[in-house]
């Protein structure tokens, strides 16, 4: 079977699950959607490696890369292979002596394929059963932008009506707290007011 290669275009609360995101993955040169469900955890740690942030400690995913680095092992690429009860992939990777594929949630497959910088695959029929087509391409920087979850207890209304100065002290709150996917919603807030 031909593999599509996939990036990660979006980056939500869920719709459809409670204290859950969503993380939208987009046929490269296509117009196919493949919306997976996915925890907080999971979400902060591929939000973190996205926006390339520096925990104070490394995430768990961060602490897996340093591993498999130390040790030699190289991640060539995910592929999201299997529908049954879930969406299921397998990490690719190679060390001196061997190619292994290794089975993995697709959470995980993704935060690691961030950090290593490595491509996201999969094959017709998955996107068949499980994606979506869009009306219309996007461009996948909006797409990601618009879609970067602000927090449960910051909307993005209230930050507009705060300073600079309160922006900054609730960044370094947060970061503090380790809530990266806040931290996002607030440097981006930051950042737009560079431009005004």
């Amino acid at each position: 079977m031909k593999k599509i290669e996939l990036e990660i275009v979006a980056l939500s609360h869920s719709i459809t699950q409670t204290q859950s995101y969503a993380v939208v993955l987009g046929e490269i040169n296509g117009l196919r959607r493949l919306p997976i469900v996915i925890g907080g955890f999971e979400a902060q740690a591929i939000a973190v490696a996205l926006e390339r942030m520096s925990p104070s400690r490394p995430l768990t995913h961060d602490l897996m890369k340093n591993f498999m680095t130390a040790f030699n092992v190289d991640m060539h690429e995910i592929v999201i292979n299997d529908l049954q009860e879930g969406i299921y992939s397998k990490l690719v990777c190679s060390s001196e002596n061997d190619t292994v594929e290794i089975d993995s949630r697709t959470s995980d497959a993704l935060a690691l394929a961030v950090r290593f910088g490595c491509p996201i695959y999969t094959y017709d029929n998955i996107l068949d059963q499980a994606g979506v087509m869009m009306d219309e391409e996007l461009n996948p920087k909006q797409e990601m932008s618009a879609n970067i979850p602000a927090g449960s207890s910051i909307k993005n209304d209230s930050l507009r009506t705060m300073s600079l100065d309160e922006l900054n002290t609730l960044l370094s709150e947060v970061l503090e707290n380790e809530d990266y996917i806040r931290a996002i919603a607030i440097r981006d807030e930051i950042k737009s007011r560079g431009r005004n």
